[in-house]
């Protein structure tokens, strides 16, 4: 059984986060900091703030879709902020 996993990845060099869904997350981060990625290109390298997993693609989708949202990335700030990482 796949485990999908949502994530919000920092650009280490713009102010620029990515939120994004996968059941590979080693080889998707690869993508996004050797260039695989059009949305994500400009901004490369990456270091991952944060992962959500999930046991179906639906679940994921859900959660990925409200992180992009105004009220899921007030969500992040406010987790990301408890562990110290206030920059998203």
């Amino acid at each position: 059984m796949n485990t999908f996993i949502v994530y919000v990845i920092r650009s280490v060099n713009h102010n620029f986060t990515y939120v994004g869904l996968t059941d590979n997350l080693e080889r998707r981060l690869y993508q996004h900091n050797h260039k695989a990625g059009r949305s994500t290109r400009p901004y490369a390298p990456y270091t991952l703030i944060y992962t959500e997993s999930f046991e179906d693609r639906t679940s994921a989708r859900k959660r990925e879709k409200y992180l992009k949202s105004t009220a899921g990335k007030n969500h992040l700030r406010k987790v990301l902020s408890k562990t110290g990482d206030s920059q998203y």
